[in-house]
């Protein structure tokens, strides 16, 4: 039975006039500098954060906290990618924030979660990282291991809320099964979870039963149908294969494809738009996928040689997918196509490894057995109904 969890959620008025140029939504971290940080007065803080912990005026959520009155800022952490979000390596070290003079703590080195050494002279944790709605990005595994900690070492945990940039209201792929939770699938939710982090920060903490003192400063002015684009909020890529919302939303899909022998388009301008490999044919992938009658996708036969990554400096042919009416577009959807016209017409292709992000192991057997793209997905339906259900007691958003 799901216990429907009451924290402490900020959901604060404008205090004073917003100017006609001020975006229509406000970040968790505008509502805290617009407050001088009133709902962490009197906190010793550690603040998880990267090169996206930004108000919408540009100014850091870093130097909100080290300026703001009554509050001490004791360090900071930092996920993948490290905190200036341009890291592209499986180790990062320890630092310093030169501007803030703080520690900087790497999440994404010798481990991915607050030691006691780390933790010395902090009471609350705060987590303040853009995040993109896939399951496999990340940014939120480090939240939830930072919950844990905040848990077994009874800190505070708050979360300055952002909106989810491919919006909240869809959700798509198999819900990942209990027991293979690990670093790219850190909770039972599907590839494309339409949550924001804090809500599920709620999630985790009212279904687990986590005893942890929980804090949700939520935006103002979101709206759950609404993708980044609609916000007036400026972009920042969250990492560094990141670079545009189109990615952002192709990535569940896309990016569900690359523990294979494929090019995802690292290495290229345009890291999940592009894809393919020496051994494809873009012009006879290309020409299939638009008989598939995609919503809201056309597709491009390419050419193309990443400098990086997957078949670095090897030409490759492929397919540039274009999004035509983003509000259509099913991402997860459009992988599993992919995938199948891949498995159907390319022998050299090597999908052993599609497993590692799908999480599902049971449809992973039915795509090898040669199931199409229309019962593969029927095979999660009743998981994501489940998953309507469960997610509706945490939602802060309408």
């Amino acid at each position: 039975m799901l216990r429907p969890l009451q924290p402490f959620v900020l959901l604060t008025t404008a205090l004073c006039a917003q100017q006609a140029s001020a975006p229509p939504v406000a970040t968790g971290a505008d509502i805290l500098a617009e407050t001088g940080a009133e709902a962490l007065r009197e906190r010793r803080i550690g603040l998880i954060t990267n090169h996206t912990g930004l108000c919408s005026d540009g100014r850091r959520t870093i130097d909100v906290l080290a300026k703001a009155d009554g509050v001490q800022l004791v360090c900071l952490f930092s996920p993948e990618h490290g905190l200036a979000g341009k890291l592209d390596e499986s180790g990062i070290a320890h630092g310093t924030d030169e501007a803030s003079g703080r520690k900087v703590w790497s999440l994404y080195g010798e481990t991915r979660k607050p030691t006691a050494a780390m933790l010395q002279g902090v009471d609350t944790l705060v987590f303040d990282i853009q995040d993109i709605g896939c399951r496999f990005y990340t940014y939120v595994s480090t939240m939830k291991l930072a919950l844990e900690t905040a848990a077994a070492h009874k800190l505070r945990f708050a979360v300055l809320d952002r909106p989810n940039p491919i919006g909240g209201m869809a959700f798509e792929g198999p819900v990942l099964q209990p027991g293979r939770e690990d670093f790219v699938g850190c909770y039972t939710m599907p590839l494309r979870h339409g949550l924001t982090a804090g809500e599920l920060a709620r999630m985790i903490v009212g279904e687990t039963g986590l005893q942890v003192d929980l804090q949700v400063i939520a935006c103002r002015g979101w709206q759950r149908h609404d993708h980044f684009e609609r916000t007036g909020l400026p972009w920042t890529n969250p990492s560094p294969n990141m670079r545009n919302v189109t990615q952002a939303l192709l990535y569940p899909g896309v990016g569900l494809l690359e523990g294979t022998n494929l090019s995802v388009g690292r290495g290229t301008d345009q890291p999940f738009e592009n894809l393919g490999a020496p051994w494809c044919d873009g012009r006879a992938l290309a020409a299939a996928l638009r008989q598939r009658d995609l919503p809201g996708l056309a597709f491009v036969p390419i050419r193309f040689t990443p400098t990086a990554s997957k078949f670095a400096n090897e030409a490759c042919s492929g397919i540039h997918i274009v999004v035509t009416d983003r509000a259509r577009v099913q991402p997860v959807a459009l992988g599993i196509v992919i995938a199948c016209e891949l498995r159907d017409r390319f022998p050299a292709w090597k999908h052993e490894k599609l497993d590692w992000l799908l999480k599902d192991r049971s449809t992973y057997d039915a795509f090898v057995a040669g199931a199409d793209a229309a019962a593969l997905q029927s095979r999660w339906q009743k998981d994501l109904d489940l998953w309507r259900m469960r997610r509706k007691p945490f939602l802060l958003y309408d």
